[in-house]
Order: C-alpha cells, then structure tokens, then sequence
C-alpha cells in the first residue's frame, strides 16, 4: 500500500506514529544527472545540529532505504547523548552500490542537498563510504567531517570507534567476571573491516585469542596474513557457536542479533561495533535471560562520532582519545543502572539518553 507521493504506507507510519518515529525531518534527494538518490533523515536536534554518517549501500527498494535511515538516525540522537555530545542524531543513505555507481559528480550532487539543510545536518562517513569520498563532499558543503588530514579533517574515525569497543569490552570483563583485563579471552569478530581490523590489534596486544570472519575473502586474508595467530571460522553461524567463546562482537552490518543467532551464541558477553544489532524489540531480554551480557551498540561504538565531533572545534586526537576512553565508565554506569532498574541495560542506556534530550529539549523551550 502508497500513499499520494508513492511512499509506503508502513514507512510512512514509522515516521509519524510509531515509537520508533519522533523523527523531526526526513529530505528525500535526486539529481538525475548524477543518479544520485539519498534519503536524509534528522531525528532530533535537541542537544544540537544533528550529526551522523553518509551510507552508500545497494538497498533492495526505495522503502527499505528510508526505513534504515530512519532506524540509523534514531541510534545516532541516543549515541550522540550517551557520549556526550552536543549533537542531535541524523544519518543519510545514498542508494546503489559503491563499486559501480559512485562518483564524484554524485558526491557534489550529495554534498549540495547536505549544504541546503543550513547547518541542522553535519555529514560523515559510514559504510561504503570514506575519507575521501568526505573531501568531495566538502567541496559543497562545510558540514561535512569525516574528511583527510590535507583537508582540514582528522582522518579516519574507525581508528578510535575500534578504541571505544575495547574500552567497552573491558568494562563488560570487570562488571561480569571483576577484571578488565582481556588477556587469554576467547574474542569472536564478525566483521574485520574499517573498525574490526582495528579491534583485533587491541584484543592481541592485551593477550586475548581471537577468532574472525567475514563475509569477504580479502578482508579476512589482509588480517590473517598480518597476524598468523588469528583463527579463521567459516561464517557467523559458525563463529556464534564456537567453543569456548567468551565475547562476540559484531562489527559489521546491523540485525546482528536476532532469533538465530542469540539461542546458538556461546559467548557470555556481546560487545562490538555494529550499528542496530538488536533485529527487533525483545532481543534485548532474550540475551538477559540466556545470561549473555550485552554492551549497547550505540554506547560503545560511539569514539567514531567522538572524532569527528571534534572536528568541528579544531581536531585534537589525544583529547578525543581521552573522551572515548570514557565509554568504559559510561558502560559501566549503564550496567549498573539496569541492575538498580531490574532492566537489560539496552533499557538502561535508553532510558539515561532520552532523559539528556529530554532535559535539553525542555531547557531550550523556556
């Protein structure tokens, strides 16, 4: 079922009913001349312009790119609050696939429509997209992070979002087992692209085994063949049930977390970097009652967005490391907020960054 302007019924009601609407505004982009097709959406600017990647991604439909938009904007309000920011969450998506349909006319056409928001929306990288690609678009537009050291920017942000999930990590070993320290822990990592490959440094050089996968071959090969003593499963199934897993951390796309893969996990804790790991509502519980601690997503992925943040003001890499070293306590409090709560501490995390934009969105209309 459409509506008048040919948009599905459902993404129409996510956005003006549901609980997981509330968006402020959503842009839909076209420049033919370039085949440019993007979906902007801003979920909210009350704790500041918003802030979130730029996806480039070959989306099966045009209503399944406006409703991961609106899902991934949604994430970025609740991480942006939960690391502090003054920043509202927004995220874009450009349909099509990376390899083949991207260029540099799209991207300018891509950096206009960001520039036409007049600063409410600040751009960044995110799948499928790179520092590079950030330089172009900033040719348009000066919302735009994300961008190379040449260029005014801070470089690549997966450096210090892999730095966040470590600190997440060890903060879900001391709450769990009463030690923060990784050394002989079983890690498995799906996902060991831009971020991933950065966690499995971290993991190895505090001690810890660790298995990959990935769904592709040369992403597990450069890994594999700079670190020997990595093991290498199959796929995800397989790495979900591995032996003697102690964490396992998602680090690639988002659902990750679903009704197969939370009753064959073997891990006790699940900490990594992907973005909406949670494949519906109730997945949260379902980890709770299964005994698997669950470090939110949003929560300890959030050093990427802390660089390029601090982007804006001048980057200084050593002061961002410094605030995304804070996500091991920001976890830690989330833990024990949904303890003192009796609440899996996805709740708990929602619950401190909703009542942040709440208190920022009532301060601002006095």
């Amino acid at each position: 079922m459409t509506d008048v302007t040919g948009a599905h019924a459902d993404v129409l009601h996510t956005l003006f009913h549901s609980d997981q609407g509330g968006h402020e505004q959503v842009v839909l982009c076209q420049d033919r001349r370039s085949g440019l097709k993007a979906v902007i959406a801003l979920h909210s600017t009350a704790l500041g312009p918003a802030l979130g990647g730029t996806r480039f991604y070959p989306y099966a439909t045009e209503a399944e790119a406006i409703a991961d938009a609106l899902n991934l904007a949604r994430g970025m309000s609740y991480k942006n609050a939960m690391a502090g920011l003054d920043h509202g969450g927004g995220k874009a998506v450009i349909i099509g696939d990376p390899e083949r349909d991207k260029s540099e006319e799209l991207l300018l056409a891509y950096g206009r429509f960001v520039a036409s928001l007049g600063g409410r929306y600040v751009t960044a990288c995110d799948v499928g997209t790179y520092v590079a690609d950030m330089d172009v678009v900033a040719r348009e537009c000066r919302w735009t992070t994300g961008r190379s050291p040449e260029n005014g920017g801070a470089g690549d942000s997966s450096v210090l979002t892999a730095f966040g999930v470590y600190q997440g990590m060890r903060a879900s070993a001391a709450h769990l087992w009463g030690d923060p320290s990784l050394r002989g822990r079983r890690v498995g990592i799906a996902g060991v692209g831009k971020v991933g490959h950065h966690l499995v440094e971290h993991l190895l050089e505090e001690g810890a085994e660790v298995l990959i996968t990935d769904v592709r071959r040369e992403a597990v090969q450069r890994v594999a063949e700079r670190h020997p003593s990595v093991g290498v499963v199959t796929d995800t199934g397989a790495l979900v049930r591995s032996a003697g897993l102690d964490i396992y951390a998602p680090c690639a796309l988002g659902g990750a977390l679903n009704d197969d893969t939370v009753p064959a996990l073997s891990a006790r804790i699940v900490c990594g970097a992907a973005n909406n790991q949670l494949a519906h509502p109730g997945v949260e519980k379902d980890l709770a009652d299964r005994g698997i601690l669950y470090a939110p997503d949003y929560v300890v992925n959030a050093g990427g967005v802390i660089q390029v943040a601090d982007e804006l003001h001048g980057f200084d890499f050593e002061r961002c490391r410094a605030k995304a070293a804070e996500i091991y306590d920001t976890t830690l409090t989330i833990f024990a907020r949904a303890k003192e709560d009796g609440i899996p501490p996805a709740a708990a995390a929602d619950r401190i960054a909703e009542q942040r934009m709440h208190e920022a969105a009532t301060e601002r209309a006095r």
